[in-house]
């Protein structure tokens, strides 16, 4: 359970953020002094990774959406970092604005609604590397799924990859990070940087700046844990020569080749893939559903990836956790507690993401205590 103290200073930032949306950010820039009593990261079961924030609960990629998953006890926080037209890198998934802004309702915007290619397929919309950073911040982000709370829509703006940081850095107990490196071909391919830098420099740069570095479980790491994640394989192995911090290889559907070397799903899944790819990274996220296949909403026998995975001493934080029953497989009879134990007894994973941190954190919490 959170704490009363942390309980409290959720609260207050979240009505903070409401009540101030429309001036300056109310929450904290980066904390200049270190607090040597802060909580440390718990490195003793499944990592609780906190999807775009409480997601479940907040808009996703918001402040408030992270300040609630810390709250609610999040090991990491999880972000999907992309780029403005004037190169500021912030935090959002989509690269159209469409979906969980309201930018159709901003006339001044309606010329650069536009057609581009992503990955083959011709993708219209607003593009969030057609607008600076000033224009991105007069947009107010909603709920991606109508089924979820709306009374936050149009409360919260965009932020910036450094506002991020920001939160987990003044957080009341050691928070990690977990940022993607999201569609870098087409970043690279519509925003360009000074002397020739990619949006991958940028990146590394942004978390060297605050003080991110150091191998997994490292003196460093522990201090300021992150986790660099990215389905671009070319785009792990690339940061690898300018930082040790610990990289993840996301690996979508079985569907679904690499956005950057259109390798399919069992190419790189498998054991010579997995061999040459634990030289950059130290574990795969992969979907859930491509580890263990449903047919009808019935789980079916899982593959052996994970083991797989374990026998290259590679962690395994599959994607996503979703607590509503358009998400639950029938096995799991509604119970979101009943799919945390199977991932996390049975299949053996390393870390979850998840759109419902506070449900996680309850789980492990009441099983930790019947185990000890």
């Amino acid at each position: 359970m959170a704490s009363s103290y942390l309980a409290g200073f959720g609260h207050i930032v979240l009505v903070s953020l409401i009540v101030g949306c429309g001036g300056r950010p109310l929450y904290p820039l980066p904390s200049k002094l270190v607090d040597t009593d802060r909580m440390p990261l718990q490195t003793s079961r499944p990592y609780n990774i906190a999807h775009r924030g409480s997601n479940g609960e907040l808009p996703e990629e918001t402040a408030a959406a992270y300040m609630r998953a810390i709250e609610e006890g999040a090991d990491f926080i999880e972000t999907d970092i992309l780029a403005s037209k004037d190169g500021v890198l912030v935090c959002f998934h989509d690269v159209i604005l469409d979906l969980t802004t309201d930018i159709a309702q901003h006339k001044e915007f309606a010329d650069r609604r536009t057609t581009y290619e992503i990955q083959g397929f011709n993708i219209t919309g607003w593009f969030i590397v057609d607008f600076k950073l000033e224009e991105l911040k007069t947009l107010r982000v909603k709920q991606r799924y109508e089924f979820r709370d709306q009374q936050y829509n149009g409360k919260f703006k965009i932020i910036s990859f450094e506002e991020f940081i920001a939160i987990a850095l003044d957080a009341p107990r050691v928070v990690g990070i977990y940022p993607e490196i999201k569609d870098p071909v087409f970043i690279n391919n519509h925003v360009k940087w000074a002397g020739g830098k990619r949006f991958e420099d940028q990146f590394v740069a942004t978390l060297k700046k605050y003080g991110y570095g150091g191998s997994y479980l490292s003196e460093d790491w522990l201090k300021q844990p992150v986790f660099i994640q990215s389905f671009a394989p070319t785009s792990l192995i690339y940061i690898s020569n300018f930082t040790n911090s610990p990289k993840i290889l996301l690996i979508a559907g079985v569907t679904f080749p690499t956005q950057d070397t259109n390798q399919t799903y069992w190419e790189i899944t498998s054991d010579s893939y997995l061999s040459f790819i634990k030289q950059h990274v130290v574990g795969i996220g992969p979907d859930k559903d491509s580890v263990v296949p449903a047919v009808n909403g019935y789980l079916q026998t899982p593959i052996d990836l994970v083991a797989k995975a374990h026998a290259h001493n590679l962690q395994v934080h599959p994607y996503t956790y979703r607590n509503e029953n358009q998400f639950l497989h029938f096995n799991f009879h509604q119970d979101p507690y009943a799919e945390y134990n199977y991932w996390i007894n049975k299949i053996g994973v390393d870390g979850l993401f998840t759109d419902f941190t506070g449900s996680l954190h309850d789980f492990q919490e009441w099983t930790s205590r019947l185990s000890g």
